[in-house]
């Protein structure tokens, strides 16, 4: 293995790469292309003359770092005078073309090795002529129209060629064959590399070593990787590192036949003289000479390649260019381990692994799982291993998931060598089964499942049998890894690789009803694994948040899941009762094991012989749960089961029916011998608590049965209105009363709609919503956190389902339809400013440090505030009751940014100029109250802050977009000049036009117009020089009203151009700081995570197809309540520590700046040299329409 020194002195080496005499400029020194020196007599078995390809005394140098002894670099040779014959093609005879060769390799179809043949015969006719064809070939292929003739071969350089060709290059287009989308470009770039492939095979016993085709191709291949024009740079490269990869190839099977012949050598000198075949010692010494020439040769030629034009290339600019080089590299290190698998070549994957685009990242790390793959070469990568092992645990949290799931890979074949990872390294991959990205979690969970199965066999437990010694390390390390609430995420990690362990559901209901094995916490973890792969195995989708693409579920699939269905409910049928039974009085392990019945196949109750009676023993164990918990998460599993179990597709829903109703029949007595001391209020403690209890149980079950039949409605009301008057507040009792008045109501509209009602049914059920609502009306009043947000969530549905759309299925049923009041109104909209958009519980629980709480506080209140919204666009509230959403926009995006958006975008699809007139409403308003408060100019600036992002949801269809905000600049000029009331400061709304301007870049040029003369109608000529009327005036005028014309007409966004860098004339260098660097490998990893900064996205424009907001309701001022909270004050919470457990699931950062920035910029190695290192010049120097084409 090579010393350290060559990546301690990286530095160095990568300045003998940079030097002046190997960059290949376009200005090429006046040497000749097929200017061969002979430097001694031919050699007798076969003329050749070496002067161009003259190398050090080894055939194949351990390092590219070692220098090279060339006379002559290849790209600057010429081959005006050479030494052999030269044959012409008879003017009747015609070879192949080059556009013959490029419709082959385009199309797709051709059989490759037909077309080689065919140049070769014309080669072999003519060699000159060959080459030309050949070359033309490679011109075409870079999409220059340009042609190369018999003359320019002859007489000019390749400097002077390729300036030429870049002057004749297609101008109307920057595309070139390479970049062009669709399949075209796979077809074309696979056709590309199946010819390069053909032509160096068909080659490698004659053509390789004749001295003038592949150093003439290499030449010009050289000096077309180093245009200024992306085309030729691109195409060149590509093809000179398929000539490369094929040189090894052919390299390699030289020195097998060299080695072979070795043998044979020695076997044949060790014999006897009068033993050995006459004349066969001098052949094979002859053979091996000839083979050792042609592998000198060859190495010289790779060895030019990879210094013209690798070197260079592989930290291009363009990201295809760098990928191609690094994937061949990988190759070259696969195929020729013996000359290439070494430090000086490993160094460069292990620099690219720094590399800022995610597809080179992504070509490097595949290229090291080639070579991880052989463990002969674990001993020659132990020092690259231990110089790039960090970087590579970096990776993992790479911004681009493909990339980290590549890394992973990597790293589990890393685990497999004999050193493997360290336990600490390895906690670096763990977490990654919690992330967000499932094929990310998939690789992670591969990963934990070959570490957990070496544990096993390390610690050799053979006491447990089966798979329960592996449920018990995967308890521990569940346990370990804190993240109890993910147990879904684990277990769909791990399903790829232990599905088979994952879906023994004997040894994990064996575990847990055996008296002994398990601790309590063991148990409620296994119980949580068991009903996740459960799930997983049923319904075969990932958990929410983990998306697994579009995948078409194929009728094997289908089969394969309803098998797994009914083995589960085989197996669990006649355990889930004993397992309820033991389990009974743990709320947490009871509700997860409610959930079983949800995927069994409960038809097989009724339809296989026996198992009825577990039905029986299973509604048994529900009662006696519902009956001893009154937690709302249990309450909750009971209902959804009972729900299931009652469904009338099922032969047995009679008997779940008959079983639940018996249950309620038990709890309507029992809430109606307490119902007389709780309206009374003479009631105790023990009566309070058995009637809540009742009343919960109740509730829970109404979300699953029918209620109406027991008549509790009258009673609940009864209840709250009496204890609401004595001022006697049990949240537990009022909230469960609020949820079964409600739960009535909704079960008889439901029953109304199925059938029809009479007429004073009708009347009674209207009546009994407005009481409802009046009840509620006075619990959005109360300081009791839990019968406020309950009244307001229940007011929200029960208006929702008793609105004037609802009635336009039925319309019979117009008579239900229930509006709110003004006052209802009001508090509603005043719940909505003091407790969704505040922050006093956010910091109290800051205080506390209750991260948990936060989240669910957060959760809650964007439901609140999503029922809130719902009303609006249904048309239960005004449209002009949305202003209260809008302006909280802009400063609570983090946490409502998502339900705002989509507020906003809905409204301009039901009404998109009343929807405008509202958005300018909101900043009236807001501008109103900075004016009655006298606050600062600072509040100005917030105001526009929000009417930017306002703005930006009108879309880029601006022709669409005309008439709404011509309508909202209308309303704001009126708004701005009108007279103030008397006392008042005069003209004080007139810096509302500096608000306004923020809309005024979506005006098409005819509307500026228009608006122009508003503005002059309404404003008062000694106003007209005020600086906010100037300002608003410039922006009707300004920005390119041309390009807004543009853009309205084809409703398409303009597109901005990159600015670029003034080139430097006359030079082949730029000295601009955008091709130095000076950047350490550590500190550029483009895979530090980090928070993508929140950004307004423009919406897009819905259909403009408007719909009825029902009947016309009055404007209603909402007010705030006085705060309720505590008098101390409390620092505001920050809301990124809300969003941090949020994004659990989301280990991938997005670095969007670091993807904006195409410009590369090569790495340092990681010693104390801190010089920089300058680009090849990649900037045409000459300001002309041929500017596109260049990077």
């Amino acid at each position: 293995m090579a010393s350290e020194d060559s990546f301690v002195d990286s530095d160095e080496a990568m300045v003998d790469f940079c030097d002046s005499g190997s960059d290949f400029e376009v200005t090429l020194k006046a040497t000749k292309r097929g200017e061969m020196a002979v430097t001694g007599p031919r050699p007798p078995k076969r003329p050749r003359h070496k002067a161009a390809w003259r190398v050090s005394s080894s055939p194949m140098p351990a390092s590219p770092d070692s220098p090279v002894q060339q006379q002559q670099p290849s790209g600057r040779t010429s081959r005006q005078a050479s030494p052999r014959p030269v044959t012409t093609l008879s003017e009747g005879s015609r070879g192949i073309s080059a556009e013959n060769i490029h419709d082959a390799v385009c199309s797709g179809k051709s059989a490759m090795v037909t077309v080689v043949d065919e140049w070769l015969d014309s080669y072999k006719q003519s060699r000159e002529a060959g080459l030309l064809v050949l070359i033309n070939f490679v011109v075409r292929s870079c999409g220059c129209k340009g042609v190369v003739s018999r003359e320019m071969l002859d007489n000019m350089q390749n400097a002077e060629i390729i300036g030429k060709l870049t002057k004749e290059f297609n101008e109307d287009s920057v595309n070139y064959p390479l970049c062009t989308p669709g399949p075209q470009l796979k077809r074309f770039k696979a056709g590309l590399c199946e010819f390069v492939r053909v032509l160096v095979r068909l080659c490698q016993n004659s053509l390789i070593y004749d001295e003038y085709l592949f150093p003439s191709l290499v030449a010009l291949l050289t000096g077309l990787s180093d245009s200024q024009v992306r085309a030729f740079r691109h195409t060149s490269t590509l093809i000179a590192m398929k000539v490369m990869t094929g040189l090894v190839e052919v390299a390699v099977l030289v020195s097998v036949q060299l080695q072979t012949s070795q043998r044979q050598h020695d076997m044949e000198n060790s014999k006897g003289a009068h033993e050995r075949a006459p004349g066969r010692l001098e052949d094979l010494q002859a053979t091996i000479s000839e083979l050792q020439e042609n592998r000198g040769e060859l190495s010289c030629m790779m060895n030019t390649t990879f210094r013209g034009v690798f070197v260079h290339r592989y930290r291009d600019q363009l990201a295809d260019i760098r990928a191609t080089c690094i994937e061949e590299l990988g190759m070259w290190l696969q195929k020729d381990p013996e000359d290439f698998l070494n430090d000086g070549y490993l160094k460069y994957l292990g620099w690219t692994l720094h590399d800022k685009q995610s597809p080179v990242r992504l070509r490097c790390v595949r290229a090291l799982q080639g070579l991880y793959q052989e463990k002969e070469f674990i001993g020659r990568l132990e020092f690259f291993t231990s110089r790039f092992k960090e970087r590579m645990l970096s990776m993992v949290l790479d911004k681009d998931p493909e990339v980290a799931v590549e890394v992973v890979n990597l790293l589990l074949l890393l685990q497999q060598t004999e050193d493997g990872l360290k336990e600490e390294e390895c906690g670096h991959i763990y977490p990654l089964v919690y992330a967000s990205n499932r094929a990310l979690a998939s690789a992670a969970g591969v990963f934990l499942f070959k570490k957990l199965k070496t544990v096993l066999a390390s610690e050799q437990q053979s006491a447990k049998s089966g798979n329960a010694a592996f449920f018990q390390i995967l308890i521990s390390f569940f346990i370990q890894s804190e993240f109890h609430e993910h147990g879904a995420y684990l277990v769909d990690s791990l399903w790829a690789a232990a599905r088979s362990e994952l879906r023994d559901w004997d040894t994990m209901t064996a575990l847990l009803l055996q008296e002994s094995g398990l601790v309590y916490e063991e148990e409620g973890v296994l119980i949580e694994l068991m009903m996740c792969a459960v799930r997983q195995a049923a319904q075969a989708t990932p958990p929410v948040g983990r998306t697994q693409g579009r995948k078409n579920v194929t009728g094997k699939d289908k089969k394969v899941q309803e098998q797994d269905r009914r083995r589960i409910t085989s197996h669990f049928i006649p355990l889930l009762p004993p397992l309820l039974a033991k389990y009974s009085a743990d709320a947490g392990k009871v509700s997860l094991l409610l959930k079983a019945p949800l995927y069994f196949s409960l038809e097989m109750y009724s339809s296989a012989a026996g198992l009825d009676k577990h039905l029986d023993l299973l509604l048994s164990q529900v009662w006696g749960i519902i009956e001893k918990h009154t937690d709302v998460e249990v309450l909750e599993a009971c209902a959804t089961l009972v729900s299931t179990l009652c469904a009338d597709r099922y032969t047995f829903s009679s008997r779940t029916n008959l079983a639940f109703s018996q249950l309620m029949d038990g709890l309507t007595e029992c809430l109606s011998a307490y119902l007389g001391d709780l309206v009374q209020g003479t009631a105790d403690d023990d009566d309070v608590y058995s009637a809540a209890a009742a009343l919960k149980r109740i509730a829970a079950l109404s979300c699953a049965m029918d209620p109406t039949g027991w008549k509790l409605f009258d009673s609940c009301l009864e209840l709250l209105k009496s204890r609401m008057e004595s001022r006697e507040f049990d949240k537990e009792l009022m909230v469960s009363a609020l949820r079964c008045a409600a739960f009535y109501l909704m079960w008889a509209k439901v029953n109304a709609v199925n059938s029809t009602p009479a007429e004073e049914e009708v009347k009674r059920l209207k009546k009994d919503m407005r009481s409802f609502c009046r009840v509620c009306e006075t619990c959005l009043c109360l300081n009791q956190n839990e019968i406020r947000d309950q009244a307001f969530e229940l007011l929200c549905d029960l208006l929702l389902l008793y609105s004037a759309s609802s009635a336009r299925v039925e319309p019979e049923l117009g008579a239900l339809v229930h509006l709110p009041s003004d006052s209802l109104r009001s508090e509603m909209s005043a719940f909505l400013l003091d407790y969704v958009f505040s922050d006093c519980e956010d910091a109290e629980l800051d205080v506390e440090g209750e991260e948990a709480m936060k989240i669910t506080l957060l959760q809650k209140r964007r439901n609140q505030l999503a029922g809130y919204c719902k009303l609006v666009l249904f048309g239960v509230l005004d449209l002009t009751a949305a202003t209260n959403v809008f302006k909280h926009y802009n400063k609570y995006f983090k946490d409502f940014g998502d339900i705002i958006k989509e507020t906003v975008s809905k409204s301009k699809v039901i009404d998109p100029v009343r929807s405008a007139k509202t958005v300018c409403l909101c900043l009236q308003q807001m501008f109103s109250e900075m004016l009655t408060e006298e606050r600062s100019r600072q509040d100005v600036g917030e105001i526009r802050d929000l009417a930017k992002r306002l703005a930006m949801s009108f879309g880029i269809d601006l022709k669409r977009a005309r008439k709404p905000l011509v309508a909202l600049h209308v309303e704001g000029v009126r708004f701005a000049f009108r007279e103030p009331p008397e006392g008042d400061e005069q003209r004080s709304n007139v810096a509302f036009l500096e608000i306004l301007s923020e809309f005024s870049f979506k005006l098409l040029q005819q509307d500026r117009v228009h608006l122009a003369a508003v503005l002059k109608s309404e404003c008062p000529d000694a106003a007209l020089s005020w600086p906010s009327v100037r300002l608003y005036q410039r922006s009707l005028e300004g920005r390119s009203s041309a390009k807004a014309k543009v853009t309205g007409e084809r409703g398409d966004a303009p597109t901005a151009k990159r600015k670029r860098s003034t080139p430097q004339v006359g030079g082949s260098w730029l000295d601009g700081s955008s091709v130095h660097s000076s950047l350490p490998p550590p500190a550029l990893a483009s895979t530090a995570q980090r928070q993508p900064a929140c950004r307004a996205t423009e919406s897009e424009p819905g259909s403009e197809d408007e719909f009825s907001l029902g009947s016309s309701m009055r404007r209603v001022k909402p007010c705030r309540h006085p705060s309720l909270s505590s008098s101390h004050t409390v620092p505001t919470v920050d809301t990124e520590d809300i969003n941090s457990p949020l994004n659990l699931l989301s280990l991938i950062a997005d670095d969007d700046d670091e993807e904006e920035d195409p410009d590369f910029k090569d790495y340092e190695s990681d010693s104390d040299n801190d010089s920089a290192y300058t680009l090849p010049s990649t900037r045409h120097t000459s300001a002309s329409a041929l500017d596109e084409l260049f990077a």
